[in-house]
């Protein structure tokens, strides 16, 4: 936020500029007045206005030619040096407002040669050409502390500017992060909804169509089953309405106290699973190699959704007599392969199909890889590696 001054100064430039040249143009005036009471000062006043006249108007190109004015007023005030005045702050006042303009808008380097010049300038003036000859302090000491003056407090605020300028452009820097972090986790959370959303409604309402279509087909043969089917298929389309509404409450507020605290379905789950494709008309046979080992939250869940996901396909665009899951246990990875006997249709082709791309990108997510395909021999398979993330023992089991 600017001072409203700056703003002044920054909209009417040109006013700001006359007003500065008529004040300096003063004060040069009368430190050419000012000397020693035993020197007897010069008569110069046509030369004194005219040297005035040149440094302060030469400020009026101060913000385009720096360099140049800041020599233009040096010569000025080595000039009046060498008509016998005291070189004071009022008569430098032109060439320390140069220094500083200079110190301002270049770099140190080009602020500290300027300084350099200037002085070495009048000092040098000051020793050949002094008719009054001033004692060597106030012709050396004196202009070299007032010039340095200028000069410091341009760097110092020339920094300082940009200083403010860094801090700026990292703030935005850090608010655009933000931004596109903020971005990218919302995309994020809407693809694992989306993932969620299409493995349940796509699991319950494969299962509640085969049902029916069975139901529909023992309606004539074996009516007595019917009613146990029936009543299966009321359980399924429970479990499909309470599954959707876990999964919509994830779009709810974090402190929403209606949001639900169902625990996510994993392996443990596997069983309840098959017997509901089994239910269905879908038998699936489960064998597990190697020793079983717990799963960290996210891949239990990545693991039961594939396996969901699979078996759904098969009941969609298999005609399959079996479905087969065979988890592999290894030291660092587990390995899930679900595979079927039947011909599938062209929509189960590999790489079609939201069902397909949902499992591939719940692999990768949990920093795993899966393939699905045709076998050979007839069928298809999913096979997916899903890397284990070890887990803390419980204490109690450490100190039993």
């Amino acid at each position: 936020m600017s001072i409203p001054w700056q703003r002044y100064a920054d909209d009417h430039a040109r006013t700001v500029d006359t007003m500065t040249a008529a004040l300096l143009f003063a004060c040069f005036l009368f430190g050419s007045e000012i000397n020693f009471p035993q020197v007897k000062q010069p008569d110069s006043v046509g030369p004194t206005i005219a040297l005035a006249s040149a440094a302060c108007g030469s400020l009026f190109w101060q913000r385009t030619h720096p360099r140049t004015v800041v020599m233009v007023t040096a010569v000025c005030t080595a000039v009046a040096s060498a008509l016998g005045m005291l070189l004071t702050p009022l008569l430098m006042a032109p060439l320390m407002l140069a220094l500083y303009r200079l110190a301002v808008h270049t770099d140190r380097r080009a602020a500290r040669f300027a300084f350099l010049v200037a002085l070495a300038l009048l000092i040098t003036t000051a020793y050949l050409a002094d008719p009054v000859d001033h004692p060597w302090p106030m012709t050396t000491l004196g202009p070299a502390a007032w010039l340095l003056l200028p000069v410091a407090t341009g760097n110092a605020v020339r920094l300082r500017g940009a200083y403010v300028e860094a801090v700026q452009a990292r703030a935005e820097y850090a608010e655009r992060s933000r931004e596109e972090e903020a971005r990218h986790r919302v995309a994020e959370e809407r693809m694992r909804i989306a993932r969620e959303l299409h493995d349940v409604v796509a699991h319950h309402l494969a299962l509640a169509n085969a049902q029916a279509g069975t139901a529909a087909h023992l309606s004539r043969t074996h009516p007595d089953q019917v009613h146990r089917i029936l009543t299966e298929l009321a359980g399924t389309t429970s479990a499909a309405l309470r599954e959707t509404k876990a999964t919509v409450g994830l779009l709810r507020q974090r402190d929403d106290p209606d949001a639900p605290l169902a625990p996510s379905p994993g392996i443990a789950q596997l069983d309840e699973l098959t017997a509901s494709f089994e239910a269905a008309g879908l038998p699936v046979r489960v064998d597990t190699e190697g020793v079983p080992r717990p799963l960290s939250p996210g891949v239990d869940l990545t693991a039961y959704r594939i396996v969901q996901e699979a078996l759904t396909n098969v009941t969609k665009h298999a005609a399959a007599r079996t479905a087969y899951v065979r988890l592999g246990y290894a030291t660092d990875h587990v390995t899930i392969t679900v595979t079927d006997d039947g011909t599938s249709t062209a929509s189960a082709e590999p790489g079609r199909g939201f069902g397909l791309i949902g499992m591939r990108e719940r692999a990768r997510s949990m920093g795993g890889a899966l393939r699905a395909g045709h076998r050979v021999e007839g069928g298809f398979e999913v096979t997916t590696r899903l890397p284990l993330y070890p887990i803390a023992p419980d204490p109690e089991e450490r100190n039993p």
